[in-house]
């Protein structure tokens, strides 16, 4: 059973590619509901989003699903092939795992946007501030499908050596976003709210916890 604190990752015996959004397996996934801004300020239903988290022998899968009621924040001229700095700065759907427990000041970011770009980020939070790998290279790769006025969007993560692959049982520190729409009524809502003062994802302190599940 999941907690406030707590989601799960369900095994899936076959592997499913990142653009295989209704794949049947997206059934075993408990939704998990991101309702409130970063700030715990509850977010209008218009902007909640449903996440569903699987994983298999290759690859860690996320699928975010949520309603699209205002004008699309997205790039005029997307591309996929590479990461695609300031992603954040759009319309964009966001993980951030720590696969260690016991340094969760060391995770990982992974974005994706509904025009299928992305962006993976290894970061580390020191005493004198936030470190990001903008080299980083985690072989992830995204999915994205407008359908009227929803949205489904997909990250895959392949186990390796920065990212390895769990057992069941194990739990990481997790934390699930969501951007959107334009300033002034530009929305950050979190999972696992920040309480920051301003509008900031980058507090693993108040990560949740992400359990794998056989």
């Amino acid at each position: 059973m999941t907690s406030s604190d707590t989601i799960e990752a369900y095994h899936l015996a076959e592997d499913i590619s990142v653009d295989d959004l209704s794949h049947n397996a997206w059934n075993q996934a408990r939704p998990i509901p991101i309702t409130q801004y970063w700030s715990g300020d509850p977010a209008p239903p218009s902007r909640h989003v449903e996440a569903q988290l699987v994983w298999s022998e290759a690859a860690f899968n996320v699928r975010f699903t949520y309603p699209q009621k205002e004008p699309l924040v997205v790039s005029s001229n997307p591309q996929t092939s590479s990461k695609t700095l300031g992603l954040w700065d759009r319309d964009v759907c966001e993980v951030f795992i720590a696969p260690d427990p016991n340094e969760p000041n060391s995770y990982f970011e992974f974005e994706a946007a509904p025009t299928g770009e992305w962006v993976d980020l290894a970061i580390r939070i020191t005493a004198t501030g936030r470190e990001t790998d903008f080299a980083f290279h985690s072989g992830m790769t995204s999915a994205a499908r407008i359908q009227g006025e929803r949205i489904v969007v997909g990250i895959r993560i392949p186990w390796s050596e920065r990212i390895p692959k769990p057992r069941p049982g194990d739990k990481w520190r997790v934390n699930l976003f969501r951007c959107v729409g334009s300033d002034p009524t530009r929305g950050y809502l979190a999972w696992h709210p920040t309480y920051t003062p301003e509008p900031s994802f980058h507090t693993p302190d108040v990560f949740g916890w992400l359990m794998f599940i056989e």
